[in-house]
């Protein structure tokens, strides 16, 4: 995947938790999100930067 778009360092994952359950992260690189399943939430990653705020993120199908 190069499209321009600036690669997620997935070390950055292991220090990441979701900000609602403090839980672990699951990343999805297809998609680029980050996804809380404790929280049922998908979390951004744009322009390479996870995007961490509850107002940005989108309920987990």
């Amino acid at each position: 995947m190069n499209d321009g778009t600036p690669a997620f360092d997935r070390r950055m994952l292991e220090a990441l938790v979701c900000p609602v359950t403090q839980t672990v992260l699951e990343y999805d690189a297809e998609k680029q999100e980050l996804i809380s399943r404790a929280a049922n939430l998908v979390f951004p990653i744009r322009n390479g930067i996870p995007v961490m705020l509850t107002d940005e993120a989108r309920p987990l199908e």
